[in-house]
C-alpha cells in the first residue's frame, strides 16, 4: 500500500519525461524526487508503533492495535490536498533560497534569498502551528514529522540539482496525487483539512461482495507496481517480459487457496496478503536473468553517465546480490503474484 503511491509517482513522471523529451538521467532524478514526495504523506504512521506498547499478543494482535493506533491520525492532515499544495510551494521557495552549487549553502544571503527563505518557512510552520490550533498537539507532533521529512528530501534533491520549479512540480504530483490512492481502502482521506468540509464521504466500493472488493484494490495496487515497471523498462528501451523468469509459473498453484483459506475482507485481510506475497517471494528467490537468457545486455557507452549520480543501482542488471538478480525478481515476483490473484478470483467466482 505504502509502496504503490511512491510507484505510481515515479512511472507518471518517468514516462512523461520520456514522453517530452527529457534526458534519461533527468527523468530518472525527478520520478525518483516525485516517488520520494509521494511516499511522504504516510509519515502520519510514525505514532503507530504506540499501538504495541500495551503488550498485544501474538501477530494478528499485533497488528490490529498497530492499525487501530495508527488510525487516530492515518490520512487526516498529511493527506489533506491544501496541506500538500502549501507544502509544494514551501519547499520550491526552500530550494530558491538556498545556493547549492558545489557543497552546498555557502552561509550567504541575497535579499531576493532571504524573502524566499522566510516565506518558505512561515508557510511550514503556519502547517505546524494551524494543525495544534485546529486538532491537538499529536496533529502538530505529525505535523512537524511531515514538514522535516520533507525539508531533508528537499535539500538532498537541491544538492543534486533539482531547480526551485522541478521541486514545485513533483511535490504537487507526489502529494496531491497520494490522497486518490487510498480511495478504495479504509475511510477516504480528509482532502480539505483543516476545513470541515468533506469532498469525498465514502471509499469507493469496486464490488459489492467484500471478498471481489478487497481483490479489486489488490489489483488496483497490483497494477502501479506493473505501471513502475514498464516505466522502468521503458528508461532502459527495454521490454518488461526480458525480465520474467518462467518459474513465476509457481503462482498458477494459488488458486487452490480460494478452498483452503477463509474468504478476505479488508477487515480480514492478514492472511490473503501475506499468503500471496509469500508465493511471489518462492517465485523469485535465487532468480537471474542470465539463468534463463544469454546474459544482460550490456550498457552503451552513453548510459554510464548514469552510474555518476548515485542512482546507478536503478539501472545495473550485474549488481551482486546474493538472492538473486534484482530487477528480475522483482518483476518475476510481480508475475507470480499477478498470476497468483487472477486464479485465486477465478476459483474463487467458480466456488
Amino acid at each position: 500500500m505504502f509502496i504503490g503511491h511512491g510507484l505510481l509517482a515515479f512511472a507518471v513522471v518517468a514516462l512523461l519525461g520520456r514522453r517530452i523529451g527529457w534526458s534519461r538521467e533527468g527523468t530518472l532524478w525527478l520520478a525518483v524526487l516525485a516517488g520520494g514526495f509521494a511516499t511522504l504523506p504516510d509519515v502520519d504512521m510514525v505514532y503507530a508503533p504506540v499501538g504495541l506498547l500495551g503488550g498485544a499478543s501474538g501477530a494478528f494482535g499485533a497488528a490490529e492495535a498497530f492499525w487501530q493506533t495508527g488510525n487516530v491520525v492515518h490520512r487526516v492532515l498529511t493527506h489533506s490536498l491544501v496541506v500538500g499544495l502549501v507544502a509544494a510551494v514551501a519547499f520550491g521557495g526552500w530550494t530558491a533560497a538556498r545556493d547549492w552549487d558545489g557543497a552546498g549553502f555557502r552561509g550567504h544571503w541575497t535579499r531576493r534569498q532571504g524573502v524566499l527563505a522566510g516565506a518558505g518557512i512561515a508557510l511550514l510552520g503556519g502547517l505546524v502551528g494551524g494543525a495544534t490550533l485546529a486538532t491537538g498537539g499529536l496533529a502538530g507532533v505529525i505535523m512537524a514529522v511531515f514538514v522535516a521529512a520533507g525539508l531533508g528530501l528537499t535539500t538532498v534533491a537541491a544538492r543534486r540539482g533539482v531547480t526551485s520549479g522541478q521541486m514545485v512540480g513533483m511535490a504537487l504530483v507526489g502529494l496531491l496525487s497520494h490522497p486518490f490512492g487510498d480511495m478504495v481502502t479504509g475511510s477516504p482521506p480528509a482532502l480539505l483539512y483543516p476545513f470541515d468540509l468533506t469532498l469525498v464521504a465514502d471509499r469507493f466500493v469496486l464490488h459489492p461482495d467484500p471478498t471481489l472488493h478487497l481483490v479489486g484494490a489488490f489489483v488496483v495496487e497490483l497494477s502501479t507496481f506493473w505501471l513502475a515497471a514498464y516505466a522502468y523498462c521503458r528508461l532502459r528501451d527495454e521490454r518488461v517480459r526480458e525480465y520474467v523468469s518462467p518459474r513465476a509459473a509457481v503462482g498458477v498453484g494459488y488458486a487452490a487457496a480460494a478452498l483452503l483459506i477463509p474468504a478476505p475482507t479488508l477487515a480480514a485481510s492478514s492472511h490473503f496478503v501475506f499468503s500471496i506475497l509469500a508465493v511471489g517471494f518462492v517465485g523469485s528467490v535465487g532468480v537471474k536473468r542470465d539463468s534463463f537468457r544469454g546474459g544482460a545486455a550490456p550498457f552503451r557507452t552513453g548510459d554510464r553517465a548514469v552510474l555518476t549520480r548515485g542512482y546507478g543501482w536503478l539501472f545495473s542488471d550485474r549488481r551482486p546480490v546474493a538472492v538473486a538478480d534484482v530487477p528480475t525478481a522483482l518483476v518475476t515476483g510481480l508475475t507470480a503474484v499477478t498470476l497468483a490473484v487472477t486464479g485465486y478470483t477465478i476459483a474463487y467466482l467458480i466456488v
